[in-house]
C-alpha cells in the first residue's frame, strides 16, 4: 500500500472460508461510512472476496495455522484493500491466460483476471503474498 494512504481498517483472518463472512461484513460497513456508489461496492466486494479466496486456497493452502491478514486504506480519490497471506508466494508474472480457448473450459483461473478488471489498479508485493487492490472514488 502507498505510504500516502490512512489505514481505516486492519484485520487478520483465519485460513478458513467463513472468514469470507467477515470480510463482506467490514466492506458493507466501509461501503456505507464512505457512501460508496452500489457499481463501486460491487466491484470492490468481487475482488476483495477472491482476493481473500485466494489467499486462504492457493497462498495458506487452507493451513488453519496460518492468517490472511486485511488493511483498507483511503485517501480523497482511493480506496486500498490490501491482502497478505502466509504462504510461499508465487510467479504472478507468468499467469495462463484465462481467456485464451485452451483456458476457457477449466474450472479455475480466473480470480487474478477478475482482480485486475474489477480494481482500478492492482499490484503484488513480497514474491506474490501480498496484493492491493486500488479503486478510484
Amino acid at each position: 500500500m502507498k505510504e500516502e494512504f490512512k489505514v481505516i481498517e486492519q484485520v487478520k483472518l483465519a485460513s478458513d472460508f467463513t472468514s469470507l463472512i467477515g470480510v463482506e461484513n467490514i466492506i458493507d460497513t466501509i461501503s456505507s461510512t464512505l457512501e460508496l456508489q452500489e457499481e463501486f461496492y460491487g466491484n470492490v466486494l468481487i475482488a476483495v472476496t477472491e482476493a481473500v479466496n485466494n489467499a486462504i486456497d492457493h497462498g495458506n493452502k487452507k493451513d488453519e495455522s496460518k492468517s490472511v491478514h486485511l488493511t483498507v486504506g483511503t485517501t480523497d480519490e482511493t480506496l486500498c484493500f490490501s491482502i497478505e497471506d502466509e504462504g510461499e508466494g508465487f510467479d504472478y508474472n507468468n499467469l495462463p491466460d484465462p481467456t485464451a480457448p485452451e483456458n476457457i473450459l477449466k474450472e479455475n483461473g480466473r480470480g487474478i483476471f477478475l482482480m485486475q478488471n474489477l480494481a482500478d489498479e492492482m499490484e503484488f508485493e513480497n514474491d506474490g503474498r501480498k496484493v492491493n487492490l486500488y479503486f478510484n472514488r
